[in-house]
Parts: C-alpha cells; sequence; structure tokens
C-alpha cells in the first residue's frame, strides 16, 4: 500500500466512522435493500460494472472468495475481491489478489460516495433512515472496482444474505457454503431459517453451488428455493470428491503446502491441487471455488485452476509465520481468527497434523481470546493436552470479552492457564514464553486479536 492510498482511504474510514456500524455496534431492525438500491442508482449503478460471484455462508467463505479470484485471474481476468473483516489495513477489504488498488482509484471513489451521500437531504432517505456503515463500505467497493476498470468481481457476504448490502449485485454464479447456528437473533434460531437467509443470494436462472452440509435439512431449504428460482443447483459433495494427500513443508520458508485432489464430473480430469490455506476442510473449499469458476468459464483448464489454487492465500487463516524480533525463537507461529465450536476443531486438528499429535512435548504456547458471544465452554475442551503454556486474554479493545467466563470455561475443562486483563501485555508475555521455550506458538479464537498481534509487532 503506497502512503497516497492510505491517505485515500484514510479520509474515507474518517468519514463514515459517522456512520453505524453493525460490526462494533449490533443493532436490530437495519438490514433492508432499499437503502442500497437508492444509493447505487444515485451513483449509476456501479454494481452492474463487471462481471460477479457471489459468496455466502457460516464458514468458509472468506477462502472461497480469495480461491475464486486466484483462480480467475489465472483465467486472465483482472478480479477484485470485497471481504471482510480486514486485519489491519481497512483496504484488505478491497482489492486484490496482488495487493491494494492505486491511490487514485480510493480517492476517486471516496470523492464520489461522500458527494453522493452528503448530497441527499434527510428526507430522501428510503424510510427515512440513514445508511448504515456497512452499505456504505459496500457502496465504496462497487466504485472502487469501477474506477479500477477491474474484469471480474468476487462478493463475499457480510451477514446471512438476503438482507445483506451485496445482495444487489447480479452474479453469474453463487456459492453458499457450509451452514451453522450463527447470529440466531439476527437470523433465526434454526439451521432451516439461517439456511432460507442465505439462500436469499440464489437468483432466478443463475447456478448456486452448494458446499458441504451436515444437515439434511438446509439441503432441503436451498433445493426448495434453487428450484422456486429455477436455478441450477450444485451440491458439491454429491458432485465432487477431495483427498488430502499430505503436507509438505518449504525449503527456506515457514509455509507449509497441502497437497489435495480434486474430483468431478465437472472437471476433464483429476485438480492436483497444492493449497496455502490448510486443513482438509479447505480442500473442500477449493472444490466449490473450482466448481463456481468452471460453471461461469466452462473452457478453463485443468492447470489454470491448479495454478490459482496454488496462489490462494488469506490472513489469519491458518498463517504459518515467522515470529518478528525480538521473538525470533518461536519455532513456528501460527495465526488464526477461528472463533466457533466448529472451527477451532478444524485448527486443531490442522494444528496437530502439520506439527504432530505430540505437541505439548514440545512446549506449544496457546494464546487465546473470544468475544463474549462465543460458546467458550465447548470450545475450551478442544485444547486440552495439546499445549504446555495457555494465555488468555481480551481480544483487542474494540470487542467486548467475558473475561470471568472464559476463566472458568478453561478452568471446567481442567487447562491449567493465566489469565492476562490488558491484551497488549497478554501478547507479549506469550511471545516471551514460546520463544524463551524455542517453541510453537498458537494465536486463535478471534479475527480481532489477530489484529491486535499484527499491529503490535509488525
Amino acid at each position: 500500500m503506497t502512503d497516497a492510498s492510505y491517505k485515500a482511504t484514510a479520509g474515507f474510514c474518517a468519514w463514515v466512522d459517522r456512520y453505524l456500524n453493525f460490526e462494533k455496534n449490533p443493532k436490530k431492525g437495519i438490514f433492508w435493500l432499499e437503502t442500497m438500491r437508492f444509493l447505487c442508482e444515485k451513483l449509476g449503478n456501479p454494481q452492474s460494472s463487471c462481471r460477479c460471484i457471489h459468496v455466502a455462508g457460516s464458514k468458509g467463505k472468506g477462502s472461497i472468495s480469495r480461491m475464486i479470484a486466484s483462480i480467475v485471474e489465472e483465467y486472465g481476468l483482472s478480479c477484485g475481491i470485497y471481504s471482510s473483516p480486514h486485519i489491519v489495513d481497512f483496504e484488505e477489504r478491497i482489492s486484490t489478489i496482488h495487493g491494494y488498488f492505486e491511490d487514485c482509484v480510493y480517492k476517486k471513489s471516496t470523492d464520489e460516495v461522500v458527494s453522493c451521500v452528503e448530497g441527499i437531504s434527510a428526507d430522501e432517505w428510503p424510510g427515512g433512515r440513514q445508511p448504515t456503515w456497512f452499505e456504505l463500505v459496500t457502496l465504496y467497493a462497487f466504485c472502487c472496482f469501477r474506477n479500477a476498470g477491474v474484469d471480474f468481481a468476487v462478493y463475499e457476504v457480510g451477514m446471512g444474505g438476503r438482507l445483506d448490502a451485496t445482495n444487489v449485485v447480479f452474479p453469474e454464479c453463487c456459492c453458499i457454503n457450509t451452514i451453522e447456528l450463527e447470529h440466531t437473533e439476527y437470523l433465526g434460531d434454526t439451521l432451516e431459517l439461517i439456511a432460507g437467509e442465505k439462500a436469499g443470494i440464489i437468483k432466478e436462472n443463475v447456478p448456486v453451488v452448494i458446499g458441504w452440509q451436515k444437515d439434511d435439512c438446509v439441503k432441503d431449504v436451498f433445493r426448495k428455493i434453487a428450484g422456486e428460482k429455477k436455478a441450477p443447483v450444485i451440491f458439491a459433495e454429491k458432485e465432487a470428491s477431495v483427498s488430502v494427500k499430505g503436507y509438505a513443508r518449504q525449503k527456506k520458508d515457514p509455509c507449509v503446502a497441502m497437497e489435495a485432489t480434486l474430483k468431478s464430473r465437472f472437471f476433464e480430469s483429476d485438480i492436483n491441487a497444492s493449497l496455502r490455506l490448510l486443513g482438509e476442510f479447505q480442500a473442500k473449499n477449493a472444490v466449490v471455488a473450482a466448481l463456481a469458476v468452471k460453471t461461469v468459464f466452462k473452457d478453463i483448464s485443468g492447470e489454470q485452476i491448479e495454478r490459482g489454487l496454488a496462489k490462494a492465500c488469506l490472513p489469519a487463516r491458518f498463517e504459518i509465520l515467522s515470529a518478528p524480533e525480538p521473538f525470533c525463537g518461536i519455532k513456528s507461529l501460527v495465526l488464526d481468527g477461528a472463533h466457533t465450536v466448529n472451527s477451532v476443531r478444524y485448527t486443531m486438528e490442522t494444528f496437530k497434523k502439520v506439527f504432530g499429535d505430540d505437541t505439548a512435548k514440545e512446549k506449544a504456547v496457546l494464546l487465546f481470546a473470544c468475544a463474549s458471544d462465543k460458546d467458550v465452554e465447548d470450545i475450551a475442551p478442544c485444547f486440552k493436552g495439546s499445549f504446555a503454556s495457555v494465555f488468555l486474554t481480551k481480544p483487542g479493545y474494540e470487542k467486548g470479552s467475558d473475561l470471568p467466563r472464559l476463566d472458568k470455561a478453561f478452568e471446567s475443562a481442567s487447562i491449567e492457564h493465566v489469565l492476562i486483563e490488558d491484551c497488549e501485555k497478554g501478547i507479549k508475555t506469550a511471545f516471551e514464553k514460546a520463544s524463551k521455550e524455542k517453541s510453537l506458538l498458537l494465536v486463535t479464537g478471534s479475527f480481532y486479536l489477530v489484529s491486535e498481534v499484527r499491529k503490535l509487532l509488525w
């Protein structure tokens, strides 16, 4: 990122922070599409400036979006990615697989959005409601992609789908990945209700790729809604299979690659993928991404898909790094934003497969924090027996946490731990311990915690 692009986006961020931000201040009754349609029309419908794929799901949508964009680039098209949250830089939300856009793109888009919104009188807003932070950031992304002149875009849903601000695009394919109980106060308290909200992105006659689902009731919802909209539906677990061969450490590089084979009748031959996004669930995500791109670009080759998958990476998704000074004694550092029971289980499965089952004997260190709304009583047992030292703290300064409850959950799981209320002190203590012991360090539980680690140490 250039200094100029930072200044351009900093101006937008300072302006947009005046509006309601659901990520920081969750509030019911703010979701509808009329405001987005109104704003898009005011700006000449920037959401229609390029072809796109729309991605929803409780888990994996960020990884799938990144994989799709990487494959599309290998096909020869420039591709923008709209995703959330960002770990350090706001520009992470609106970027490409190669990095951020030129400063002029962000600056021009800032001018367009600010001028448009500030020129609208109070009585003009649909329903008398001002736009939210996420709606304005989504509008900003549409303008950035138009001003950058990208050929294609991948839009990751923020939350739900049916009433999400991104759901004003008309994609050439939709993807809906694994569904879990999440945001129940906003999306509904059953899997069927949540699936119905996610299925709201399905469009008339537009193909939809469905990722692996545990529950038949979820699949039934997707079949019903896709049928009503005459949308061809591809269930990845029915139409494809994956096999993970193992993990290979890269020479002179902390990174590890996962070798996997993807099979489907939609592929001319097997896809032999070398993935930088680790975990068997990522191989399944790769299938969803490959099927989506193949649906749109039927002439794409297996080699292009393989190259795209090999280049796809995403911060804080089992990201293996070399620790910075003065913590160079750390054997391997893993940053992962897992924050649900299932995602933490997947993280621990991958941790043991990459580094070996007996990580406790290697004096592995865990730094964990989570938001107050997480099922920490079910999450804590996932770590039992795998770490010699466990440090608990807050997930940064922007996200609420319940430290007494966190403390009690790890105590109930019979996991010895140290509770450090101050996030910065907790980070430094865990890093000092891992460096002194020359051991592994896993940082997980919250994207906000990972963000604090990056801002503090890099």
